[in-house]
């Protein structure tokens, strides 16, 4: 693992390019700071500005605002597309050295929380506090980013987005408790689709399936496709993580956890999946081939906590700042010191993931061995 401290202020998202030397981060605020790669360290060289308000949506408490804002980088294209509370999207392309934005015809009145690039990079998917997905497009003819909206049955905010790998299904998770597969099927950009398990006919904004309501209980904090696209993912505000096989009847397998709330997942492989959130650390989960979810371990590898002898001076001045003797360290031991907001993949993809990367409110980044700690992990399964 290594561990970057960027920025004292939280990192509420994340997206890399494509070859991984530099990193475009949303520091709690308008901005968007690229930082590079310079040997072992991380040196901003770009800031993003155009956005004029807070990447964040006043709908949410506060403690909560840093974590709804929207980045994605397109690998083959080298374009950045960013949302933010001031109900905008820009499209970000590099000229001369210098990011040029332009404007996304979003139509919305509530702060854009969530965008994504699909996989053929010729549209996006906005998510907002409006109740609705823009997806957008590029009309050649106007030279502008244009957007058709997705508005039923969604009852309100969108949180995450995930695009299947055949460029017109649309994975969306939302504050009313629910998961939805949507078809956003643009026949000005898309051929015709085939088929698939999650079914055939997909004129633009059809439902094909949705989870949640009886027995949940809490936003839809992340959503993700497995590589094959048969498989989706989901953690929520109430612990829980589920996995659906849309292969096998839309089969829903749903784990309660003991931890905090997850805030972000994704597909590591097409049965092993990571999420991370609250509690400060990384958690793998399989889902096997009978449709079973288990908890495998927790990936941050504890530090050796070490009992240092006190002094009956540092004693005295417990007593006497604190009204006791015990020596208390507010560090955690675990790599990040605050919740995670978003993992990523570093190295490799959903098939086969080798590096993995994660982002949280401490301002810190990590770069996590995934190939090292299932080693380590079957080691100790093994024992």
């Amino acid at each position: 693992m290594s561990l970057h401290q960027l920025l004292l202020e939280p990192i509420s998202c994340h997206a890399w390019n494509k070859d991984r030397t530099q990193i475009a981060l949303s520091p709690n605020n308008h901005e968007v700071h690229i930082y590079k790669e310079n040997g072992k360290q991380w040196v901003k060289v770009h800031e993003l500005k155009e956005h004029n308000g807070h990447i964040t949506d006043s709908t949410f408490p506060s403690s909560f605002s840093s974590l709804f804002t929207g980045i994605d980088w397109a690998p083959k294209s080298d374009r950045i597309v960013t949302c933010g509370a001031d109900r905008n999207a820009y499209v970000w392309s590099l000229k001369d050295g210098v990011w040029k934005p332009t404007l996304v015809i979003l139509r919305i009145n509530r702060a854009a929380t969530f965008v994504k690039w699909s996989p053929s990079e010729d549209k996006f998917a906005v998510g907002s506090g409006a109740r609705l997905i823009s997806v957008c497009y590029f009309e050649s003819e106007n030279d502008w980013w244009v957007s058709k909206h997705i508005k039923k049955p969604i009852r309100s905010t969108l949180l995450s987005l995930d695009w299947h790998p055949n460029n017109v299904l649309l994975a969306a998770g939302s504050c009313d408790f629910k998961t939805r597969v949507f078809s956003a099927y643009i026949k000005e950009v898309d051929e015709k689709p085939a088929g698939t398990p999650w079914g055939s006919k997909m004129p633009f904004g059809q439902l094909m399936s949705e989870f949640g309501g009886a027995g949940s209980g809490g936003w839809v904090h992340s959503v993700s496709f497995s590589a094959s696209g048969n498989r989706l993912a989901w953690v929520s505000h109430d612990s829980i993580v589920s996995v659906v096989d849309a292969s096998k009847n839309m089969s829903v397998s749903q784990l309660k956890t003991e931890f905090l709330p997850l805030l972000s997942v994704t597909f590591v492989s097409e049965n092993g999946v990571i999420a991370a959130g609250h509690d400060c650390c990384p958690i793998l989960f399989t889902y096997d081939d009978h449709g079973s979810l288990t908890l495998i371990s927790k990936l941050d590898i504890p530090k050796q906590s070490t009992q240092r002898n006190i002094s009956a001076m540092e004693r005295f001045r417990n007593m006497d700042k604190r009204a006791t003797t015990e020596d208390r360290n507010t560090t955690l031991e675990t790599l990040h010191q605050n919740s995670i907001t978003q993992v990523s993949i570093y190295d490799g993809d959903k098939s086969d993931c080798r590096k993995f990367c994660t982002t949280g409110i401490d301002g810190a980044m990590t770069i996590w061995d995934f190939k090292t700690l299932e080693s380590y992990i079957q080691g100790l399964r093994i024992m």
